[in-house]
């Protein structure tokens, strides 16, 4: 059974920073990755990575948020710093395995303040 357990939300002044953690379970993953859905908008891509450490950002994120992995405890981190009030979201962690299944987590607030 694949779970996903996120850690790492939280309450930030602007231009702070915050770091998220993904540990997955039950399965090996190819793509490991950060969504986040803010009141009243679609769920959007924040970043993803393969197994082999590409990576992919939102233009809106670039620069400011860094997504790693360690293979070896399929865990998926995103560093966030210099926050902005728009970057207030529950953020959601998704993984796909190997043989194409997606899951997610159960999402953790970022709330960031002005």
């Amino acid at each position: 059974q694949v779970q996903l357990v996120e850690s790492g939300g939280g309450l930030v002044q602007a231009g702070g920073s915050l770091r998220l953690s993904c540990a997955a379970s039950g399965s090996s993953f190819s793509i490991m990755g950060w969504y986040r859905q803010a009141p009243g908008k679609q769920r959007e891509l924040v970043a993803i990575i393969t197994r082999g450490g590409s990576t992919n950002y939102a233009d809106s994120v670039k620069g400011r948020f860094t997504i790693s992995r360690v293979n070896s405890k399929n865990t998926v981190y995103l560093q966030m710093n210099s926050l902005k009030p728009e970057d207030t979201a529950v953020y959601y962690c998704n993984a796909k395995t190997l043989f194409g299944g997606a899951y997610w987590g159960q999402g953790t607030q970022v709330t960031v303040s002005s």
